[in-house]
């Protein structure tokens, strides 16, 4: 991390700044907190979301009771200094309600539901292959994937051109998940998908 905290307005929040915290691959904000001098430290220092508590008056790590704690990915400060933007990688719920975020039940939204399936599909990756289909495509390998993919992709293909929309949808599911499971097998993330297309739009972008 290379954020430096001398740059930072702590006075304006009468020592403290408040920290939005954002799953780093979902991209679901999690919860809000705050942050004292000590406890920004110390979250640099460990790589674990650390707190200044209003209610308790002192610091607290994220997860120091129940295990749930946030790895922090990186600190980005916003543009006068007083404000954080925390992207962590969660080792369980991050709120005390047992919820993913404080500020809804609910799972991540929109492409956040592209990594959590791929999370839960790494997590499966270890699991009997007789009793998950997820660790049986994996440990038959890449080769197995990318039959299923060219499978379902004729499939959705087939549903685009003559079928109703809840099909076409459904299949398209299949199919995204049929390509999640390719990429883990190929030790890729959908995030390499992703800077191949941003790559594009750079590129388009350039005067010719």
């Amino acid at each position: 991390m290379t954020l430096d905290p001398t740059t930072l307005d702590f006075d304006k929040g009468g020592g403290l700044i408040p920290a939005i915290v954002q799953d780093a691959d979902t991209l679901q904000v999690l919860t809000l907190a705050y942050m004292d001098r000590a406890a920004l430290d110390e979250t640099i220092a460990s790589r674990e979301a650390t707190f200044f508590s209003r209610s308790r008056g002192g610091r607290w790590r994220k997860g120091e009771t129940s295990g749930n704690r946030l790895s922090v990915v990186s600190i980005t400060p916003d543009c006068d200094g007083d404000a954080l933007v925390l992207a962590v990688r969660p080792m369980g719920p991050a709120c005390h309600l047992g919820t993913t975020s404080c500020f809804d039940d609910a799972d991540a939204p929109g492409l956040g539901r592209i990594a959590r399936l791929e999370r839960t599909i790494a997590e499966r990756a270890s699991a009997d292959p007789e009793s998950s289909w997820t660790a049986k495509l994996l440990a038959q390998g890449p080769k197995r994937a990318a039959q299923k993919v060219g499978e379902e992709g004729v499939e959705t293909a087939l549903a685009g051109a003559a079928g109703p929309d809840e099909e076409l949808a459904s299949e398209a599911a299949d199919l995204i998940y049929h390509l999640l499971v390719l990429l883990r097998s190929r030790h890729l993330s959908f995030q390499a998908v992703l800077d191949v297309l941003a790559s594009r739009e750079r590129a388009a972008k350039q005067p010719q």
